[in-house]
């Protein structure tokens, strides 16, 4: 039974009741003391049904427009990845290619179908294969980005000098979860040892650095990509309720801007003392070096994008709770005793929007965590998420 049906069911049984109540009024064999009573309680009962009901309602069309919200910009994020210029491969920590997208199917003349499965040191020349796995156990022990440059060779054996950007990504328990991969072919270049370079300095370098205070909005123009050096900057929509939405967090080393989101109304507001730089598009464009640099980048909002998408897709209220909060430990949890302190403080009302709910029904759930013991408050209102 859907919930329209289940509305329609409730109005129906309300004015049966209404019905039966006027018939039941007349009977001369049913004392009219008790008859009042009885009849009060069921039509009470019935309009909190109703009244849940339409609520019920009202939740589900919230959520169906924020779900349509985030595959919108989840499908906006995935084309980004699939036609970006520069070669990118994301596998499991043994370095088994889990996908692909059209530049490195190119670069390695197969289709791209056949990447996935298969292991990335079946690429690398016979000789290199020990030290890429040695590169491979080493990044495995630590979350860091570093370039390596050594000679792959294509699907028929036609060898290549290539720079590979490769960074991990941990999962909530701070165990490897995947290697991102960034490819670009340097022909030009003659074949090195593996080396570690610093990838980030290069954004920064000779660009003007605009600082934004807590709770400023950020100006947005489809011509610049924002880098965030420090800080932490939310990302909202409006649906036509004129509600906001929460649909990301841009947090230090993470990009944002309009040109990056197929949505009609974005905003972006400073959560934190920002300081950002602009990255002019038609620039990514003429420089593969920045665009190979920025691609990773990219992919952190896909990936965030992605697990938003997932919270909103739970039909429980406090499963949405509970997965958004361990997003939030992951995105912004800093180590604390006892548990993950969220270096940032989100209101209700935030909370509320990324979980397609209402702020009365987050409060009532706060506080029934803070019961069990599973989350409390510092000084300054900042959650603590405790260990179990």
């Amino acid at each position: 039974m859907n919930i329209e049906q289940f509305i329609q069911r409730t109005e129906a049984l309300h004015q049966r009741l209404a019905d039966l109540y006027q018939t039941a009024s007349v009977l001369p064999w049913i004392q009219p003391d008790l008859l009042p009573q009885a009849f009060k309680e069921l039509y009470s009962n019935s309009k909190m049904v109703q009244l849940a009901a339409e609520e019920l309602y009202e939740q589900n069309e919230e959520l169906i427009k924020t779900r349509n919200l985030l595959e919108a910009q989840r499908q906006h994020y995935q084309d980004l990845f699939e036609f970006a210029p520069d070669g990118y491969l994301v596998t499991n920590a043994e370095g088994i290619i889990r996908e692909a997208n059209l530049s490195a199917a190119k670069l390695f003349n197969v289709p791209k179908q056949f990447l996935v499965g298969k292991p990335m040191i079946q690429f690398i020349r016979l000789e290199d294969r020990q030290c890429f796995r040695n590169e491979i156990n080493n990044l495995s022990r630590a979350e860091r980005v570093r370039e390596l440059v050594l000679r792959l060779h294509q699907f028929n054996g036609e060898p290549f000098d290539a720079a590979l950007t490769v960074g991990v990504v941990p999962n909530q328990y701070g165990r490897v979860s995947s290697l991102h991969w960034l490819l670009r072919n340097v022909n030009e270049r003659q074949p090195t040892e593996l080396v570690s370079v610093e990838t980030n300095s290069g954004l920064i370098q000779d660009r003007p650095v605009y600082k934004y205070s807590k709770g400023e909005t950020i100006p947005l123009n489809p011509l610049v990509v924002w880098y965030v050096c420090q800080g932490l900057v939310k990302l909202s929509t409006f649906c036509e309720t004129g509600e906001e939405v929460l649909i990301g967090l841009a947090r230090t080393q993470m990009v944002f801007g309009s040109n990056m989101t197929s949505l009609p109304i974005y905003q972006a507001t400073a959560l934190s003392d920002v300081e950002i730089v602009s990255i002019y598009v038609a620039e990514i464009a003429a420089t593969p070096l920045l665009s190979h640099t920025l691609l990773p980048k990219i992919n952190q909002r896909l990936r965030q994008t992605e697990s938003f998408l997932v919270i909103a897709g739970k039909r429980r209220v406090e499963d949405r709770l509970h997965h958004l909060l361990q997003l939030l430990k992951q995105e912004v949890g800093e180590p604390f005793v006892g548990g993950t302190r969220l270096s940032i403080r989100l209101t209700h009302e935030d909370i509320a929007s990324a979980c397609c709910t209402t702020r009365v029904t987050v409060t009532r759930l706060m506080g029934k965590l803070q019961q069990q013991g599973l989350i409390c408050f510092d000084s300054k209102k900042h959650i603590i998420l405790k260990d179990r």
